[in-house]
């Protein structure tokens, strides 16, 4: 520690002396300020901000820590900074623990253990710095040296670290910014074969599974009904025998089966067997990682794994490398910007695939460099020039598409499928045969999502900034489709005429500051006119609150003059549509006229374009006409539900616009996606719905024992088998777990459900109850902010940490990390932390929910439960099959092992018994008061072996 210590007096001083930085750590009520003579001084916050504007501290995660300090900024040292440098794309928990266990140092214990363990952390990476600094390429000094003149605070030491003195003048030109020219480059393969059609038979599924439990480290908990899970799926792995009649098993799994390595083990079979992927599809990015993760065990070498799984993404995901380029180059006259690019850099040249969003990269780092700034680097707009761009062999995503056809097992999310199948085959043309939908019961708002068509101002000034780049904006990378396809235009009068005839009709598309032009009347163009009315009629007709974040009005009937504008709108549209399409044709034209002479990079180039002009332009422009034309009419289309809508956010207008979705999306999405498969798989631990007013359902037909009367047809409606021609394969097995010995559900009766105070006041009573461990979901954001500023004192002042999603920067996936790590750790969070969130073990013994959670009632679901109704369901049986999923799925999270025992509060007393049937069947429920709720909770949970 003393050389790490005398690097670290090289650093800068705030404003007075130099000095050796203190540590700082805060927590929600003190701070701790802790010297390298060991020394720590518990201060006030007040001390604590007037100390740290002197002396510059040593922090970890600096916006976590300003937000508890009630700053914005103030001068730091940011120790996950020096951790990004020096262990580039490594995972670290954004907090000090995290740190001392990535560093392999003592956890500490108390808030003055921390701030002293900050400075042993700091001490250890720079020692690791200048113990590694001979093995590190020129290219890492030159990296260092751009930081530091940048104004990197950790640039003195790290420099020392590696040799070089700070007082070295900065490099020319990209000064070690340049990544990638490190990168390897990818070459073609051969096209893949076809896949044979040879089955996986429920014998042999069984066999792999029992192979896979065999493998790994830690050994699993026996789960006799994962073999018989196995079997299930491994019917989906068998040859068609009729075109568009694909093999469809539902497989609903209770929590604990183990359905990951259930279904891997019939997956990995049949890919190995026929010699093409299989595709496993899961409903967030967190969830990839977990699935990823259990791929361990199939594949135990890191190097044969990376052949045989690939992780797939959208474009999105990835970070462009022209992008990267691009900001780099500006570095050079804005040196500032050179710390953030200095440490994505060194991530570049160490990431696995060029993830950033889920992969490899820390989350935390965005919040450091800027979430807005990182994600401007990937390419969001569509704006790929494939072949034409100079990093195109070295490209993240392409390497990535070459892997994935050759993989075993492509491990994707519900967006990226949906993608592929709304557009016809997404980056190569591509269509898996079998798939597996894990966390099945997220398909129906997936495919929502995917097979809707939003005409609003952002999409449309998206499209136009597709077409035409960043139109003299200084500091956009916006390239435009004249830079993409120019080139290929230069010697083809119909590629040229079609172009240029685009990019007039495109001028007509909302510019910037449509939003004030919309406000106060002086549109431009009728998009902006059709689109000012729609303004004006949402406005007129809706009953929301002033201050929502979104109001809503039904398009019918329609106000003056709209759908006069929606034929204008509909005729700068099509002026728009006939030169795309006739663009895409003359491509397409091209590549047959000259299939002699085009070398691979253009042919790729164009077939690029061309499929980016058909999905990113032509299918957007065709559904935006065809939404226009039905304004004409009086009659609604029975397929789709229109609306208008104003978006805000905080009560700021952001956009405005015409909405369709399709009434049943799992009708596009069986058409476009199960119906060409050969195989598919649904799963979840919650496919059906029990309602209590049904019969249960006969035996499934692989004789998987089930103790809950089900609705089927609820399932099957939800993930589109109902639209099928040959039925689907049910198959249910129960959760291994008894719920009546390890779970509570308390549902509180004397708690007013509008009062903050009574709310936060509950919480607090059974987080410290609970003795931690506490999961708190939330239906509203605010409600979420209110409470956590009421009790994480409190809890505080109990040993308790508490977290909380849209509170200092850090994202769900982090928090559930820190959460999952932290045994006395509570948590509050909303939809993205109750749904799919694996928290096995101590760390999370109580869920309470503040509020029913009923779904949204707005125009779109008011259209999908008169449906609902008119299928001869009872009034309110649409919300009530929506809700009880979500209570089936909070539920779910509360026991994930054998050992487990957790209680489940609802704060809510209006919540109806019809809906009791989401939870498990013996499970106690009991409405009490708060005062026995906070007693049961800490007797049972001392009973459970888990002291409060």
């Amino acid at each position: 520690m003393c050389y790490a210590r005398a690097m670290m007096q090289s650093l800068p001083p705030a404003g007075g002396a130099r000095s050796q930085p203190a540590a700082l750590v805060v927590t929600a009520s003190t701070a701790a300020w802790a010297g390298w003579d060991g020394a720590v001084e518990t201060l006030t916050h007040s001390a604590a901000r007037a100390r740290a504007a002197l002396e510059m501290p040593v922090v970890c995660h600096f916006p976590a820590t300003a937000l508890r300090l009630g700053l914005e900024d103030f001068p730091a040292y940011d120790a996950l900074e020096l951790f990004a440098f020096a262990r580039p794309a490594t995972f670290c928990l954004p907090t000090v623990r995290g740190l001392a266990e990535a560093l392999d140092l003592p956890l500490p214990t108390s808030t003055e253990a921390e701030a002293r363990t900050l400075l042993a952390a700091i001490s250890a990476l720079l020692d690791e710095i200048a113990d590694r600094a001979h093995r590190e390429p020129p290219e890492t000094q030159a990296l260092a040296l751009a930081m530091h003149h940048g104004g990197w605070s950790w640039g003195p030491a790290v420099l020392q670290a590696l040799g070089v003195a700070p007082q070295t003048p900065r490099p020319r030109g990209l000064a070690g910014l340049d990544a990638w020219k490190r990168l390897p480059i990818w070459e073609d393969d051969p096209p893949a074969t076809p896949p044979a059609s040879h089955p996986v038979e429920p014998p042999e599924a069984r066999s792999r599974l029992a192979q896979l439990l065999a493998r790994g480290g830690a050994p699993t908990e026996p789960r006799p009904t994962q073999s018989d899970y196995a079997s299930a799926v491994s019917l989906a792995f068998r040859p068609r025998e009729r075109e568009g009649e694909p093999h469809v098993v539902l497989a609903e799994a209770g929590t604990g089966v183990g359905k990951t390595l259930g279904y891997v083990a019939p997956a990995s079979l049949w890919a190995e067997r026929n010699g093409a992927p299989v595709w496993i599809a899961t409903f967030t990015r967190n969830l990839q990682r977990q699935i990823d993760n259990e791929l361990d065990r199939l594949h135990p070498d890191r190097i044969a794994k990376r052949s045989k799984v690939v992780i797939r993404k959208g474009r999105e995901n990835y970070l462009c490398l022209l992008n990267f380029e691009e900001a780099a180059q500006r570095a050079i006259t804005n040196p500032a910007n050179a710390v953030g690019l200095g440490l994505l850099a060194r991530w570049i040249a160490a990431t696995r695939d060029g993830d950033m969003v889920g992969g490899d990269l820390p989350a935390w780092l965005g919040a450091l460099i800027g979430r807005s700034r990182l994600m401007r680097l990937a390419d969001h707009r569509g704006e790929c020039i494939y072949a034409g761009c100079e990093h195109y062999r070295r490209c993240f995503v392409e390497r990535t598409i070459r892997r994935a056809r050759h993989a075993d097992i492509v491990v994707a999310n519900h967006a990226l499928v949906m993608m592929q199948a709304a557009t016809g085959g997404l980056d190569d043309n591509a269509r898996p045969s079998r798939y597996v939908f894990d966390e099945g019961h997220h398909l129906f708002d997936a495919a929502d999502g995917a097979f809707a068509a939003h005409l609003t101002g952002i999409e449309t000034a998206d499209l136009r900034r597709w077409l035409l780049g960043a139109e003299g904006r200084r500091g956009s990378r916006a390239r435009g489709l004249e830079r993409r396809v120019a080139e290929l235009a230069e010697d083809d009068a119909a590629i040229a005429s079609a172009l240029r005839a685009l990019l007039a009709a495109a001028r007509e598309l909302p510019s910037a500051n449509w939003q004030t032009r919309l406000a106060d009347g002086t549109v431009l163009g009728a998009p902006e006119e059709f689109l000012a009315l729609v303004r004006q009629q949402v406005l007129a007709r809706s009953t929301a609150d002033e201050n929502a974040y979104g109001i809503e009005c039904d398009v019918r009937p329609t106000a003056p003059g709209l759908v006069e504008a929606a034929r204008s709108c509909v005729e700068t549209l099509e002026r728009l549509l006939r030169p795309a399409t006739a663009l895409r044709l003359a491509l397409r034209a091209k590549l047959d006229d000259e299939a002699a002479e085009l070398d691979t990079a253009t042919r790729n180039r164009i077939e690029g374009v061309s499929r980016s002009l058909l999905n990113r332009c032509e299918l957007q422009l065709r559904a935006w006409i065809a939404m226009l034309r039905a304004l004409e009419s009086d009659t609604p289309s029975a397929a789709f539900v229109d609306w208008f809508a104003i978006a805000r956010i905080e009560g700021r207008e952001i956009d405005v616009g015409m909405y369709r979705h399709y009434l049943d999306p799992m009708e596009p999405f069986a058409e476009a996606v199960v119906k060409p498969a050969h195989g598919v798989v649904v799963t979840s631990a919650t496919l059906r719905d029990w309602s209590g007013a049904n019969d249960p359902p006969p035996a499934p037909p692989i004789g998987v024992a089930t103790q809950e009367a089900a609705d089927w047809q609820v399932a099957e409606a939800r993930t589109g088998a109902r639209h099928l021609t040959a039925p689907a394969i049910r198959a249910a097995v129960a959760s291994p777990f008894d719920y009546a010995a390890q779970t509570r559900v308390l549902v509180v009766r004397d708690v007013g459900r509008d009062s903050l105070e009574q709310v936060a006041a509950a919480y607090r009573e059974l987080f410290v109850a609970a003795d931690g461990g506490g999961l708190g979901l939330f239906t509203a954001i605010g409600r979420l902010r209110a409470v956590h500023g009421r009790i994480a004192e409190p809890l505080e002042a109990h040993g308790i940490a508490l977290y909380a999603q849209h509170i200092g920067g850090m994202d769900a996936a982090t928090l559930v990390d820190i959460f999952r790590a932290e045994e006395r750790s509570c948590l509050l969070g909303t939809d993205a932390v109750r749904d799919g969130v694996d928290v096995p073990g101590r760390s999370l013994r109580l869920i309470v929910f503040d509020r029913v959670p009923w779904p949204r009632p707005d125009i779109l679901h008011r259209a999908r439960k008169l449906a609902y109704r008119a299928e001869g369901h009872p009034p309110n049986a649409y919300d009530d099959m929506l809700t009880r999923f979500r209570l089936k799925q909070a539920f779910g999270r509360l026991v994930r092992r054998a050992d487990d025992h957790g209680v489940f509060v609802m704060l809510d007393n209006r919540l109806p018994s019809r809906l009791m049937t989401a939870f498990p069947a013996g499970v106690p429920i009991h409405r009490i008061g708060l005062a026995d709720a906070v007693r049961e909770t800490r007797l049972f949970l001392e009973s459970a072996g888990r002291p409060a």
